[in-house]
């Protein structure tokens, strides 16, 4: 399994340095990622380190605790567009998600998907499943698989649980066909990433992107 085709190399650290952005791109296009996830500030870098090459740029959107106002998260859509973001991941309001505000949620991705996408953007909605239950995320899959997104994604990273193959599994179960899947937070094995691929994932944001790759070509778990 050629599983550097669906990873995003990623780094989202707050502490996040030129030269870390540098060594991700290098990385990337070394191994051939699919993209690299880099926090708002860096992807304008970042778009001229890969410059040339088949990797994409993506970045993230009220992150990591979604909360940002609509208004907020468009204004952060267009400024990443403006300096050359392929693809957005975007948190959902969870406040609203757990106050049972569906209506709320609706009309966020409403006014978003216009503007992302009228600039061909590929728009993932990380819905951070593991602080969600399943009748919940059965929900996201129907509000945002109807919306037309690209990717519904699992999580940011930064909350207890990550993604579980699960999740991915039930996920892929209740998605429109279109829909694809991004697995994301806590995985650092190659195995554990073939098993999220074979649930239905078909892109893997890690950090540990390196050790995964490098763990198929020897044939043995990287940790």
């Amino acid at each position: 399994m050629q599983l550097n085709k669906y990873i995003d190399h990623t780094i989202l650290k707050p502490t996040t340095l030129v030269t870390d952005i540098e060594k991700l791109c290098a990385e990337a296009i070394q191994y051939q990622f699919a993209a690299v996830c880099v926090p708002p500030p860096f992807v304008k870098l970042a778009k001229q380190l890969v410059q040339g090459t088949t990797v994409k740029v993506a970045t993230v959107i009220g992150f990591p605790f979604g909360y940002s106002a609509v208004e907020a998260k468009i204004a952060e859509i267009v400024l990443a567009m403006i300096d050359g973001a392929d693809e957005l991941d975007i948190v959902i309001n969870l406040i609203a998600l757990k106050n049972n505000d569906w209506q709320y949620l609706a009309n966020e991705i409403n006014h978003i998907m216009p503007v992302a996408k009228s600039k061909g953007k590929v728009v993932k909605i990380i819905i951070e499943s593991g602080l969600l239950t399943d009748d919940e995320i059965i929900k996201c899959c129907d509000i945002y698989g109807a919306a037309g997104i690209d990717y519904l994604k699992t999580s940011t990273g930064y909350a207890d649980k990550s993604a579980s193959v699960e999740t991915v599994a039930l996920m892929r179960k209740h998605l429109a066909n279109l829909v694809q899947i991004k697995a994301s937070g806590g995985i650092r094995t190659f195995e554990f990433a073939k098993q999220l691929v074979q649930a239905g994932a078909t892109r893997l944001g890690c950090s540990a992107s390196v050790a995964i790759v490098q763990g198929a070509a020897t044939g043995y778990e990287s940790y």
